[in-house]
């Protein structure tokens, strides 16, 4: 029988109190004995569980809200397959046990493209080394056909390198190195719009936003004989600079020294025309001081021709009464 149908419980329990006061009583007289209440064991379950019930429930909301970023989407699942995609940023929910959230980037990515051996329309095998910034613009479409980033990027880089080979098929070496100086324009851009197209073709869902050549290169086995070919043509091409220099020296050395002969001869001339002159000139003023006293030209005439004629081993033999012999003797009357 249970307890709640038995009606001799109460009686039991009153018993059990008398009992219990004569034990306290006996042991101390003096205290004064106020019977306790029985302690209520089922309130207490009925309020154990309801506190972990409602703590369980808070738990489990609390572990299905998730908060969506601006830099990304929220895919949010149900048995596998999208329900819906969230974009604008805040506090979102989803049902617990029956859906899952996962999360996509919105901002700009960047992807290296693996380095590729291409050749070029003069047949130059060369090795590329890209990178494209991308990002996603459809994030269904993305898993629909792409399933992960994975994978996109995977695809973006096999279009990468069909686009990059086939143009690049198209262009002579020196084209490529220096691409914005051919007639097809900045190859960069031509290959990002034609990623594009396939990608758009294939609604993975993403957006190439520049495709970019970090650097070109040589294949190993072909980079010595090049370099080999690029010294003898910058050592013809040296010669050759240095040959028309010679030319040039020569050129302006035979013209400098016409000009300097021209000169010469001009100034020769003039300095005879002016030594002409001025001999003229002289001979006028002698004639003219010489013709006013003509013994003493007669005389300075005759002392020019004796220094002149006589030296330092000169002898003359003369009369001792000739004029000369009494000038030099100082005899004069």
């Amino acid at each position: 029988m249970s307890n709640e149908n038995n009606p001799f419980k109460s009686i039991e329990e009153k018993f059990m109190e008398r009992q219990r006061a004569k034990q306290q009583k006996a042991a101390d007289p003096n205290k004064v004995i106020t019977p306790k209440r029985p302690f209520n064991t089922r309130k207490f379950v009925k309020n154990a569980i309801g506190l972990t019930v409602i703590f369980a429930i808070a738990v489990i909301l609390l572990a299905n809200v998730f908060v969506v970023k601006e830099d990304e989407f929220r895919v949010v699942r149900q048995f596998g397959e999208i329900s819906r995609v969230i974009q604008d940023p805040g506090l979102n929910m989803k049902i617990p046990f029956i859906q899952t959230v996962s999360t996509l980037p919105k901002s700009q990515m960047t992807y290296n493209v693996s380095e590729a051996e291409i050749s070029t329309k003069d047949k130059k095998r060369i090795i590329i080394d890209n990178y494209a910034v991308w990002k996603i613009t459809n994030p269904q479409e993305m898993i629909s056909n792409a399933r992960n980033i994975v994978n996109a990027e995977a695809r973006m880089e096999e279009f990468i390198y069909s686009v990059i080979r086939n143009e690049m098929g198209k262009l002579d070496y020196v084209d490529v190195v220096n691409d914005k100086n051919t007639s097809r324009g900045d190859l960069n851009d031509v290959v990002t719009a034609k990623v594009n197209e396939f990608l758009d073709e294939g609604n993975f869902g993403i957006k190439v936003i520049d495709v970019r050549m970090k650097r070109i290169d040589l294949p190993q086995e072909n980079e010595q004989s090049i370099y080999t070919r690029m010294i003898s043509e910058r050592e013809s091409k040296a010669q050759e600079y240095l040959s028309e220099g010679d030319a040039e020296r020569q050129r302006i050395e035979a013209e400098t020294d016409r000009e300097v002969q021209e000169l010469l001869a001009t100034a020769k001339k003039d300095a005879a025309i002016i030594h002409a002159e001025g001999e003229a000139e002289a001979a006028k003023i002698y004639n003219n001081a010489f013709s006013k006293d003509p013994e003493f030209y007669n005389l300075y005439r005759t002392l020019q021709s004796y220094s002149r004629t006589i030296g330092e081993d000169t002898m003359i033999i003369m009369p001792a009464d000739s004029p000369y012999a009494k000038i030099l003797t100082g005899y004069l009357e």
